[in-house]
């Protein structure tokens, strides 16, 4: 259950003295081959962190052999020493792979970085550098969760995933508790496949499963400058699926990893899905459900276990998607609290006791649909994030 699942592909993670905690904090993920087409995909905030905007060059290039991955620090907002520090451990993950493992010569442009943690300040290259050294000499097949542990920020548990095509696999790892609102993705993930498979195809299969995996979950409302989520594909299973089949691997992959996410969002007491039906196209369901799940008066009602539908349906008046007020439908954990844009059912029918929470909204106003996934917004949260930088 990890990037290390398909064949042909090596991982690991150690502590490299990042993180205060002293826990692991350096990951690298390498393919072996015989091929290393890639596809990636990264946030759409306009304030990129450097290593975000070094792996979109990168991806460019159509090959990556590497991936390093490092928590502890965003590397963020850090100016043109920021960039050159992700160079650097692009260029010193090229040389130690290339020495360690002679059969792999690569250059920095096949290497991609990921970072994730505080915004703002400088990466302590001396402690980076020795732990890329350090995971490189580690590197194995069953690598993979010790990676998935290393990428962790406020996570209380890694992501991991497999999905199996017919005689090929999908691997995946992913980070994410805070900061989980769309821009394409939401977090760090690196995905795998022994798959054959070219950059344009894992482009297609990749855009298309985070189109309604990853950027459908919204946990706070927050973008992060660092999100990235890339797919590998090693052709080590000699097997080319079609890409309608390799497109519905990746979004099993990505489904079950953004669930993951959600599940473990920062304060987290309830996972919610928002579905959205009878909207004029899916543009509009999108935005209703992506509203609701942003409005905080739903996610602080929902933590106190209260099925108040009338914040839900002020939420949705704030759209501009197609719909007549007194004709939509809203319904909490199968309740149909309100018909006609008006009280309906017994609210006190509805049990939010559960971590589990759907809320169903028909607007009445075609045949489109489109589910958000969500949490309550509660204490610790707030706790959490209150002193997050101190």
């Amino acid at each position: 259950m990890s990037v290390t699942t398909p064949r042909g592909f090596r991982a690991a993670g150690v502590a490299a003295g990042l993180k205060a905690s002293g826990g692991a904090d350096v990951a690298v993920v390498v393919n072996d081959g015989p091929d290393a087409g890639v596809a990636g995909v990264f946030t759409t905030n306009r304030v990129k962190a450097a290593p975000v905007r070094w792996s979109q060059q990168v991806v460019q290039g159509g090959v990556v052999r590497a991936v390093v991955l490092n928590s502890g620090g965003a590397n963020a907002c850090t100016g043109p020493g920021g960039f050159q520090d992700t160079h650097a451990t692009a260029e010193h993950t090229a040389a130690t792979l290339t020495s360690v493992s002679p059969r792999l010569i690569l250059g920095a442009g096949e290497v991609a970085v990921c970072s994730t943690g505080l915004i703002g300040e400088r990466l302590p290259m001396p402690k980076l550098l020795p732990g890329v050294r350090s995971a490189i000499k580690k590197l194995s097949r069953d690598g993979g969760p010790a990676a998935a542990e290393a990428i962790m920020t406020t996570d209380t548990r890694p992501k991991t995933t497999v999905a199996r095509g017919s005689g090929w696999t999908v691997g995946g790892m992913a980070k994410g508790a805070g900061m989980l609102a769309p821009g394409m993705a939401t977090m760090l993930c690196v995905l795998t496949t022994d798959a054959v498979a070219g950059p344009a195809t894992l482009d297609e299969a990749l855009r298309a499963a985070t189109r309604v995996t990853f950027d459908r979950v919204d946990s706070d409302g927050c973008m992060s400058t660092n999100d990235t989520v890339l797919l590998l594909a090693s052709g080590a299973s000699g097997i080319e699926p079609t890409p309608t089949e390799l497109a519905a691997a990746v979004t099993a992959a990505c489904h079950d990893l953004a669930q993951q996410l959600v599940a473990d969002a920062e304060g987290a007491t309830k996972q919610v899905a928002i579905d959205v039906v009878g909207a004029a196209d899916e543009d509009d369901a999108v935005e209703v459900g992506r509203t609701v799940a942003r409005n905080n008066l739903v996610k602080t009602a929902l933590f106190g276990n209260d099925p108040n539908w009338g914040r839900i349906l002020a939420a949705v008046g704030t759209t501009a998607a197609a719909f007549e007020p007194d004709e939509v439908d809203v319904a909490v954990n199968g309740v149909w609290v309100c018909r006609g844009g008006a009280a309906a059912e017994d609210r006190s029918k509805v049990d939010l006791t559960g971590r589990d929470v759907t809320i169903r909204i028909d607007l009445h106003a075609g045949t489109s649909a489109a589910t958000i996934w969500t949490n309550d917004l509660s204490h610790a949260y707030v706790h959490e994030n209150s002193a997050y930088s101190t």
